[in-house]
């Protein structure tokens, strides 16, 4: 299997560690007008804690910042304290309002959850908020204009500076693969998706890489295992 492949120079999980993207400090006035939030929820008082018979804090935790806090227990719906992929797929939206397609959401809880318990605590949540931001900060950067989608073009600009050398077939196909809604564009959702993929599989194939000049040889069994178990 051969082909060449990017990043010799260090392609990270996230824009911004290795191509500054400008990624956005979390806003503190409430997430309406920014895709990524949904606009709809209302949020607790400050300070205000689970209500009733929530045996957690009753505040955010020493040096937190009161509006992530708020959003997570708002978001926190059976107030477990912790947050599943459903329930964060109920709380994010794209640019057109549509919900974040819930491959998406456990993509992301399984990057952040690092006990393995399926859902995220407020410290993890806290590393999946900057996450996102700094996702949201490269969809902004590429989408050039201003569509709320990232087409074809846009979406090769963007994989040629994270520094994955592909043709144009391929950013075809990625984008049939992840267009849910059959517009030739992907939404911020399917947008972090494909490229945590195409991160994940060039990790694999550069792991079996030996002498680093993007090519590889590899038996079916070894291959199909690369794909299947393929994670951010």
């Amino acid at each position: 299997m051969a082909g060449q492949y990017p990043g010799y120079g260090g392609y990270s999980a996230t824009p911004g560690a290795s191509h500054p993207y400008g990624a956005q400090q979390p806003p503190q006035q409430g997430y309406g007008a920014t895709p990524g939030y949904a606009p709809q929820m209302g949020y607790p008082s400050p300070g205000g804690g689970y209500p009733g018979s929530y045996g957690g804090p009753a505040g955010p935790p020493p040096g937190a910042n009161p509006t992530l806090w708020n959003w997570f227990i708002t978001v926190d719906r059976d107030r477990s304290g912790e947050i599943t992929a459903d329930e964060l797929q109920q709380a994010l939206v794209n640019g057109n309002w549509s919900q974040f397609n819930g491959e998406t959401c456990r993509l992301m809880i399984g990057i952040f959850d690092h006990d393995q318990s399926g859902t995220i605590s407020f410290q993890e949540f806290q590393q999946l908020w900057q996450y996102i931001q700094q996702w949201k900060g490269a969809f902004d950067r590429y989408d050039s204009d201003r569509s709320g989608a990232i087409e074809g073009q846009e979406l090769h600009r963007a994989f040629a500076e994270m520094g994955f050398n592909v043709s144009p077939n391929f950013i075809g196909l990625v984008v049939a693969r992840f267009d849910r809604l059959a517009r030739q564009s992907l939404k911020l959702d399917s947008f972090i998706q494909c490229c945590v993929m195409l991160r994940g599989l060039t990790d694999a194939f550069r792991a079996r890489d030996a002498n680093q000049n993007g090519n590889i040889t590899i038996n079916y069994e070894d291959f199909m295992c690369m794909v299947l178990l393929n994670k951010p």
